[in-house]
């Protein structure tokens, strides 16, 4: 089920989730661990950031000498641009630094960069990070941040959640890689998933058993079991990591058994007991409803959930194509323009959206 607390972020374009140093730091040794030099002597922008509330330029400037990184360059939305409740107050930070500018302090973004060491002390880290504001208000699709995107090698951040679609666009519009975080959902957007299915976009390594915790500024009103006035943070369960940068994960084979030995061991009611598997009603194709029960011995199109990608590997498996949410022409012909649905029926009944594999022949 879609977290509803993203969705309706999503509509009232509620932008101020703020991502766990941990997760950001796990995320990242993923990528090392796969390719020690994968930052090193890379320029990173961090766009849609501010290190006064964001975890994203602290991991980096802690860990730049560590990365081995060659410049870091985050920018941040004026405030005019965010929803404060009680209205904006500038930080000590701000108001106690000499170019402080009471005029520009609402309306213009900041850029913070750092590359060498500036105090003195025989480390690049945080302390050393300087800023001035932007001569505009940082949104990401002004001809300011797009000369920033065009310096750096590789953009980082979690951005705006109601601005997901457009903001890939604006990455893969200059050919940069990327680690960005977003709503699984966004698997099935036309702008991503023929990204996925040409290989050209992936899943991250993915947040601890698939639970993303995020701090907010802005005083909302939650589900119990969401917010945890303790530690004030959200916790949204379909969100994930998007990049076209390697990770070891990607690499590792999904253990599956046969057709048969699922159809008499399965966990799954839906599975278990029955003499064959589901096919749809207007798709070329076997319902696999859950992703541990993909038949190591079936040749054919199998439809699995679109959360089969966080154990996808393309060593294993060929993405054919997805329902057709989105608009035709993911299902590479296997939908049936009779049928007047989306969605694949089974039984006549619709079935959630599906991604459409088969094993890739060795």
């Amino acid at each position: 089920m879609a977290n509803s607390n993203l969705t309706s972020a999503k509509k009232a374009k509620n932008d101020e989730f703020y991502t766990q140093y941990q997760d950001i730091e796990k995320e990242i040794n993923a990528y090392l661990e796969y390719n020690p030099d994968v930052f090193k002597g890379k320029t990173l922008l961090l766009p849609c950031d501010d290190p006064e509330w964001s975890n994203f330029t602290k991991f980096f400037a802690q860990n730049f000498e560590r990365l081995r990184l060659k410049k870091l360059i985050s920018t941040s939305y004026a405030p005019e641009s965010k929803n404060f409740k009680n209205g904006y107050q500038p930080t000590i930070f701000e108001q106690s630094d000499p170019q402080f500018d009471k005029s520009k302090t609402i309306t213009n973004g900041k850029i913070f960069t750092l590359t060498h060491d500036i105090t003195g002390d025989g480390k690049v880290d945080f302390d050393d990070i300087q800023w001035h504001y932007l001569e505009g208000n940082g949104d990401f699709k002004s001809n300011e941040i797009k000369r920033l995107r065009d310096e750096a090698d590789i953009i980082v951040t979690n951005p705006p959640f109601s601005l997901f679609r457009e903001f890939l666009s604006w990455i893969i519009e200059a050919g940069k890689q990327f680690l960005v975080i977003g709503n699984m959902n966004a698997i099935t957007y036309k702008e991503v998933f023929p990204l996925i299915k040409n290989d050209k976009l992936w899943l991250g390594n993915g947040f601890h058993a698939g639970n993303a915790y995020f701090s907010t500024p802005l005083a909302k009103e939650y589900a119990e079991g969401v917010y945890n006035p303790d530690t004030g943070l959200v916790k949204f369960r379909n969100v994930c990591w998007f990049t076209n940068i390697d990770h070891g994960r990607r690499h590792q084979p999904l253990p599956l058994m046969t057709a048969g030995d699922n159809l008499k061991y399965s966990k799954h009611k839906e599975i278990k007991g029955r003499d064959a598997y589901k096919k749809y009603d207007n798709y070329d194709s076997i319902e696999v409803p859950f992703t541990d029960s993909i038949p190591s011995d079936y040749d054919g199109v199998m439809g699995v959930p679109i959360s089969f990608l966080d154990k996808y590997s393309p060593d294993q498996f060929e993405i054919i194509g997805a329902t057709e949410s989105e608009g035709k022409g993911f299902s590479e012909g296997l939908w049936n323009e009779k049928s007047k649905v989306s969605q694949p029926l089974v039984d006549q009944e619709r079935v959630y959206k599906r991604i459409f594999i088969r094993h890739r022949k060795k």
